[in-house]
């Protein structure tokens, strides 16, 4: 749990880390993941090439981030330079901006990944600010747009929201902290949310166990708060919803925890459509979230029916099958 560790540690270990939790993943049901603020084309093509069991993967390549934004891991006291990382680059100014979004394509990713408020993990940064000018936001939507693709934006509070989706962005990470006429605008247009309840959940119940710093245990906890009630405001105005769970570190294996928080903020049903269809809509592929024709062909068959006995989603041991493509990939025999 140390920011400048995970951005500069050995990409050796964090791909051979990775493919393992890909693999993780996969056996509990996930048969496609988004990577936003990480990854790269050569993860993806270990996996396109069966190197190892895995969920389909989609990357960002790392988030961008503004000089003392959410990405950028030194504290105050901290005098070093740090431009990038595995996970986050800082970035500022328009033309600089359009340069890094125009490599993320040039090099795969399938989107990009911007830091638009404060950030429970940094240190230097209040969750409530903006962050990123308008200008600057812009430029990066305009290259995403002009490639086909969409910006999705790291962003808690009010005013980085409507700064973000005022400008282009189509995507919100997190958005614990809006009201209601935020969401009202979010739905108005057509800007879908990514709730990641596992994350807060497991970092107040683990965080300082993991090294995790004072400052990111006090952040998490007003997010923490607020995470399920703003699942309700987005559904309630009519935010499309998708479901993620941005787990840190060791923190990973609580993936499924995250399911059991999202059906208690909107319920099994909701929660089911933004795992499948919800999810599908985010990344834009009409073969993924459904079962009709022209499909991908992936399923979690169930030992009991999730609408009456939702526990069966978030537990280990309920799974009699994952099918990817057509293909049993995990099953109990």
């Amino acid at each position: 749990m140390d920011g400048l560790e995970n951005e500069r540690g050995p990409l050796s270990f964090t791909a051979l880390n990775g493919a393992k939790r890909l693999g993780a993943a996969l056996k509990r049901g996930f048969t496609t993941v988004r990577d936003v603020a990480g990854g790269d084309i050569g993860l993806q093509r270990a996996v396109d090439r069966g190197l190892f069991p895995s969920p389909r993967y989609l990357f960002t390549g790392p988030a961008l981030s503004q000089t003392g934004g959410h990405g950028d891991p030194r504290s105050e006291t901290v005098d070093i330079c740090f431009s990038s990382g595995h996970m986050c680059e800082v970035v500022d100014g328009v033309d600089d901006l359009r340069r890094a979004a125009r490599e993320r394509f040039r090099t795969g990713a399938h989107a990009i990944k911007i830091m638009t408020s404060g950030g429970v993990f940094s240190l230097t940064d209040p969750l409530s600010i903006p962050q990123y000018s308008a200008e600057e936001i812009r430029a990066v939507a305009d290259e995403a747009r002009r490639r086909g693709s969409y910006v999705t934006a790291h962003c808690y509070s009010v005013d980085g929201v409507m700064l973000s989706i005022e400008n282009g962005v189509t995507c919100i990470e997190h958005g614990n902290l809006i009201d209601s006429a935020t969401a009202k605008e979010m739905a108005s247009r057509g800007t879908r949310m990514v709730p990641t309840l596992a994350a807060y959940d497991a970092m107040a119940r683990r965080g300082a166990e993991l090294g995790l710093n004072a400052t990111s245990l006090a952040k998490n906890d007003l997010v923490l708060s607020q995470g399920q009630e703003a699942c309700q405001l987005a559904l309630a105005a009519g935010v499309e919803i998708g479901f993620g769970t941005d787990l840190m570190g060791d923190l990973e294996d609580d993936q499924l925890r995250g399911i059991a928080l999202q059906i208690e903020a909107i319920g099994v049903e909701q929660t089911l459509h933004a795992m499948t269809a919800g999810n599908a809509c985010i990344l834009g592929d009409s073969r993924l979230g459904h079962l009709r024709a022209g499909a991908f062909g992936d399923a979690v068959v169930l030992k009991q029916n999730p609408l009456h006995e939702p526990e069966v989603l978030s537990a280990e041991d309920t799974r009699f099958a994952v099918v990817q493509s057509g293909r049993i990939v995990s099953s109990e025999s």
